[in-house]
């Protein structure tokens, strides 16, 4: 483990698909030649199933400091309070939370196919309403 560029941490990491994708890759590519680092990765799930879990572990696999999909909402809308809005911001940049961060682009997405389709809609209703209404100008 000495001469291991990876940490227990970013093992745990791994193994809950929350390090950054290149370290993903990085860790990937080391698993597919390196025994020892096999056999650690296999210590700690063994670990893991057998209950062993540090606080801090337990704290980033339940992703306790993430804010709920409906302050992410709040947050796109700008209407939490400032103080909050500050901390969903560190969180989604700083910390660069991939689940936060995929939650915030799929409301995006929805957002935008609501738009869309309530554009869509409003367009129907008012060319349903207005048949048999309009006169032939022919």
């Amino acid at each position: 483990m000495a001469d291991s560029p990876f940490t227990d941490a970013e093992l745990h990491a791994y193994l809950d698909e929350a390090a950054a994708p290149e370290r993903i890759a990085a860790i990937e590519a080391a698993l597919r030649d390196d025994d020892e680092l096999r056999e650690r990765l296999a210590t700690l799930v063994s670990g893991r199933d057998a209950g062993l879990h540090s606080l801090g572990e337990v704290w980033r696999r339940n992703r306790l400091t993430c804010p709920s999909r409906e302050q992410l909402g709040s947050h796109l809308l700008g209407v939490l309070p400032e103080a909050h809005a500050d901390y969903v911001r560190f969180h989604l940049e700083v910390v660069d939370c991939r689940w936060c961060n995929a939650n915030v682009e799929d409301l995006r997405e929805r957002h935008e196919q609501s738009a869309e389709t309530g554009t869509t809609r409003r367009r129907g209703k008012y060319f349903e309403s207005s048949v048999g209404r309009l006169s032939d100008c022919g």
